[in-house]
């Protein structure tokens, strides 16, 4: 009896070329060989949930690039963006891939993880990319006027965290699920005399119903 089908992989799904149609075609092969090599690497260094693999590219690559694009079109003027606590590369090295205009610095203290983003650097040929393998707190004092994080932490302890290293007028943008609005809520009100939260956007992933949100918490003093 042939058991084959029962053995066969279950599928890996990469849809990023039908979401993102408008996408040049450098960008979906860069996006495409990310993700080939996220997949590979996962299984040595932790850079995914085995539970989001097969829908990667919705979950990751598709998350960031809709944060991407409301950030791009609402802060045109963005030269440069720091990824605190970059991790896999998301959403910085997908930010790096979407606007290769903008000088984008992967900030991670994880050895092992920051030696996959040089891999990727590498082999995507980014010119735009450099990574910082440090704790964001040993970032300069007043260096980062804006940066961008997901996954890093709560709104609350993200900009505690970065107090000394944005100067006033520095701009965090943080990725955020649907509850982001009780995250703002809970900002102790000591930081909101320094920083000021206000939503940038909103956006549903190509799949599913879930509300996802870019929040901006800008340094007033």
């Amino acid at each position: 009896m042939d058991n084959n089908n029962e053995q066969q992989a279950p599928t890996i799904f990469w849809r990023i070329d039908e979401w993102f149609p408008d996408l040049s075609p450098e960008t979906k092969t860069r996006l495409k060989t990310y993700h080939e090599e996220l997949i590979k690497f996962n299984r040595t260094v932790n850079l995914i949930s085995a539970k989001t693999i097969l829908v990667a590219d919705a979950l990751h690559f598709a998350d960031s690039l809709l944060a991407a694009k409301i950030i791009t079109q609402s802060h045109p003027q963005i030269d440069k963006i720091y990824d605190l606590g970059s991790g896999n590369g998301f959403p910085g090295l997908v930010f790096a891939i979407y606007k290769p205009t903008t000088q984008v610095v992967l900030v991670e203290i994880d050895q092992k993880k920051c030696e996959f983003l040089q891999h990727m650097i590498s082999t995507l040929g980014l010119k735009n990319v450099t990574v910082e393998n440090k704790n964001v707190e040993a970032l300069g004092d007043n260096t980062v006027k804006f940066a961008i994080t997901r996954g890093f932490a709560n709104i609350s302890r993200t900009i505690l965290a970065a107090r000394k290293i944005m100067p006033k007028g520095g701009q965090l943008f943080h990725l955020k699920g649907e509850e982001w609005g009780i995250e703002v809520g809970e900002i102790p009100s000591q930081l909101c005399s320094i920083w000021s939260p206000s939503l940038v956007g909103e956006y549903k992933l190509p799949v599913g119903a879930v509300k996802f949100g870019v929040v901006k918490t800008e340094k007033i003093a």
